[in-house]
């Protein structure tokens, strides 16, 4: 998907030899050259691709008087007294009353703030991006980790030198810009890395963000695929009518996954209607099933509309859900499982270990 570069800036962050955190900040934008766009075009396919993604928006600054640990989020009725410190910049830079190296010096400073606070730090880059995409306006904000490589320069001579790790990359956060300015309560404007760096880490880098996760995309995720495995046990629906909905939502969801967009329980009740199969809103109504109207899904979480999987006690075994009665059969009074045609790597095991090589 082609994106367009408004404005992008890249700060240093590092550890000097006395363990005191040091920012170098650029005095200027990066210029809109094919390199800054392939960069920007790489982070964002790395950042499409993590599996395992947090939705958030921004919250109010804590009340001194208030006990409730609760994160209340920023609302149209929320003050710019209530406002924490990241997105008060974002307001002001998108207000224009401040321009966009200003404000992600400005970001830089709080993040490095915000690192010595939290003792959590290796060095690196922030690089913030103004760009558009698909139609929308984000800000992306990634703390990209270095690496030493070695470099040729122009007259043949080697140096090492620092290169951006972008595969790497564990924390970062991307705002549609387009939906906060549509300022309705209740959207997830906020997408950000889980990863795998470690809770205090993630915590560390909303704090910064000023944000806070209201929609766990795991958890509701695995309430639509039950759903749908419910829904589909409960109409009684002929086997091929049911395996073929849950890989039209398995599809769906996909898809919506790939292209960062949001899935839609409406889109999902018009597909079921063009197989002419029961109405999913009104089967969730009867069972008084929540499901939000939109939510963004999550990619693991999708595997139990096509396969049965499980493991333990030495076993791990999965397979498509369209081979249950036919290769597979599955005789619950027994607990037996019996596969017909193994999968030749592991048909060419089993004959190596019983001595029936060819």
């Amino acid at each position: 998907m082609k994106l367009s570069i408004t404005s992008s800036v890249v700060h240093h962050l590092f550890q000097d030899n006395d363990g005191q955190f040091g920012l170098r900040l650029s005095p200027q934008l990066l210029e809109e050259t094919g390199d800054v766009l392939g960069l920007l075009e790489e982070l964002t396919r790395v950042y499409n691709a993590k599996p395992a993604k947090g939705y958030a928006r921004f919250i109010e600054k804590p009340s001194e008087d208030s006990e409730s640990e609760d994160n209340i989020p920023v609302s149209s009725e929320t003050s710019a007294e209530q406002k924490l410190p990241f997105q008060t910049l974002v307001d002001s830079w998108l207000a224009e009353e401040t321009n966009f190296l200003d404000f992600s010096q400005e970001a830089a400073r709080l993040l490095k703030n915000e690192i010595a606070d939290y003792g959590v730090f290796e060095s690196g880059f922030l690089l913030m991006a103004d760009y558009e995409q698909t139609a929308d306006r984000y800000l992306l904000v990634s703390f990209i980790p270095v690496r030493e490589g070695v470099m040729v320069q122009p007259d043949l001579s080697v140096d090492r030198s620092a290169q951006l790790d972008v595969n790497k990359l564990q924390l970062a956060a991307r705002i549609n810009l387009t939906e906060l300015a549509a300022n309705v309560d209740g959207m997830d404007y906020i997408s950000f890395i889980r990863g795998r760096a470690g809770r205090k880490v993630a915590d560390f880098f909303l704090d910064f963000l000023g944000c806070a996760e209201q929609l766990n995309a795991k958890k509701t995720t695995e309430s639509l695929v039950k759903t749908v495995q419910s829904y589909v046990s409960d109409n009684e629906l002929p086997r091929e009518l049911g395996v073929t909905l849950q890989k039209d939502v398995f599809d769906y969801c996909g898809e919506q996954w790939q292209q960062g967009e949001k899935v839609k329980v409406d889109d999902i009740e018009e597909r079921f209607g063009n197989h002419g199969a029961p109405s999913l809103k009104e089967y969730t109504q009867t069972k008084d099933v929540t499901l939000p109207q939109e939510f963004p899904a999550d990619k693991t979480a999708l595997r139990g509309l096509v396969k049965f999987q499980g493991q333990g006690g030495g076993l791990s075994v999965a397979f498509e859900q369209k081979m249950l009665g036919e290769r597979v059969q599955y005789d619950p009074a027994t607990d037996t499982l019996t596969i017909t045609g193994t999968p030749p790597n592991l048909r060419e095991q089993l004959k190596r270990f019983y001595g029936q090589n060819d």
